[in-house]
């Protein structure tokens, strides 16, 4: 059992950057790949960014490669997402996701557990 906690949301202007969090609970973190999902109002949930159970190898959505960067620290059992270079269209709630042993994580039938979702929203 995986328990996904996300922080660091909040309302930030255009170009803006922000740092979100995910705290896990369990003693096999290190054997999850991790992911952040987004969903905007109205909208399907989609694929952000995974990283490996390592930390050596990640995967970006298109929309978001260049800006976004996923890192994780399996000795704080925590992930982050820093996103740099902000845009409305980022306008979501920021999800974390754990998929045991599973590359590349991207679809959302692949994740094991989910966190309960943090707001992001950036003004124009």
């Amino acid at each position: 059992q995986v328990q996904l906690v996300e922080s660091g949301g909040g309302l930030v202007q255009a170009g803006d950057s922000l740092r979100l969090s995910c705290a896990a609970s369990g003693r096999t973190f290190s054997s999850y790949t991790m992911g952040w999902f987004r969903q905007a109002p109205g909208k399907e949930r989609q694929f952000v960014a995974s990283i490996t159970w390592s930390g050596g190898t990640t995967y970006y959505a298109d929309s978001v490669l260049g800006r976004f960067s996923i890192s994780r620290d399996n000795a704080k059992n925590t992930v982050y997402l820093q996103m740099n270079r902000l845009k409305p269209e980022d306008t979501a709630v920021y999800y974390c996701a754990a998929a045991y042993m599973i590359w590349p994580l991207r679809l959302g039938t692949q994740v094991n557990y989910w966190g309960q979702g943090t707001q992001v929203t950036v003004s124009s």
